[in-house]
């Protein structure tokens, strides 16, 4: 019981520490997931900036730094005005997202540095047949722009949606593996202390070797208990020194001498409180268990 205990406990403490350590990979790999996300996308819409320099035969201005808005919407912005085709963006910002795994969900917007209004927008989903593509063969004229990318559905969210469902699983069958255990083990302790052989006012435990007399414990060695349990078998008759001797001692491949009589006095000092239990010798034949 004590053991079970013990073992309740351990898978108690390793289910909380499991659970604690889910939590902080959780985190961390939430956090790391975002950061390389975020650069992901940095340096996936900086290759965007420099192709629409490229389609401006401009191969010296500068792409400024990659603005990072909130809600997974990002920035590109430009040193030098310029003029391009949408079909251009759509198909250099597909291109560069692609290559980078970006999500294949999100909304594009160009936006005048002058007054913020949106010169042009479009929106792409998983599904091409989904994609809101307007007025593609229109040229943007030259002027100052900002382009704006929301993500709408992450990867990396439904990924890491994944990762939890998959350890929240591992975690769950390893709690259920303990309990099955402490289960089957308590029913098991719960068998083997049920079974017992009654010798008179004595109960004999031959999967514990020991003795029980009310609330005395009698410990028994192996060979005892042995001898014991071939006598319990056949309380009241005799039993052959051979057979007691080959059964215990030879079938193990031990030189017995005198040791068959050693260990029936042991037994006879063991049981002596109950005058009802008796080993008598037969003598040149073998012992007899008499229990009246």
């Amino acid at each position: 019981m004590l053991f079970t205990i013990i073992m309740s406990r351990k898978i108690k403490y390793s289910f909380i520490t499991l659970i604690a350590l889910f939590s902080l990979s959780m985190i961390s790999c939430s956090e790391n997931s975002d950061e390389t996300f975020s650069q992901s996308v940095k340096v996936s819409l900086r290759n965007v900036g420099h192709q629409l320099f490229l389609t401006n035969q401009d191969s010296t201005s500068v792409v400024l730094p990659i603005t990072e808005l909130e809600g997974n919407k990002y920035k590109l912005s430009f040193d030098h005005e310029l003029s391009f085709l949408p079909d251009d963006l759509v198909l250099i910002t597909e291109q560069s997202f692609e290559k980078s795994l970006l999500p294949k969900n999100y909304i594009v917007e160009v936006i005048k540095c002058t007054d913020n209004e949106v010169a042009y927008s479009y929106k792409v989903k998983d599904l091409k047949e989904n994609n809101i593509i307007p007025c593609s063969g229109r040229l943007l004229p030259e002027d100052c722009y900002n382009i704006e990318v929301l993500f709408t559905n992450s990867v990396d969210s439904s990924f890491n949606n994944n990762i939890l469902f998959v350890i929240l699983i591992i975690v769950l069958l390893i709690l259920i593996g303990g309990l099955f255990y402490i289960r089957k083990h308590r029913t098991e302790l719960k068998k083997s202390n049920d079974t017992y052989n009654s010798i008179g006012c004595f109960q004999f435990y031959p999967d514990q070797n020991k003795l029980v007399k009310e609330a005395l414990e009698i410990s028994l060695s192996k060979k005892e208990c042995e001898l014991l349990i071939l006598f319990i078998a056949k309380p009241n008759q005799i039993i052959k020194r051979e057979e007691l001797e080959k059964k215990v001692w030879e079938d193990n491949g031990v030189f017995v001498g005198r040791s068959l009589d050693t260990y029936i006095s042991k037994l006879r000092k063991k049981l002596k409180d109950d005058d009802s239990i008796k080993f008598t010798n037969i003598h040149g034949v073998g012992y007899k268990l008499e229990v009246l």
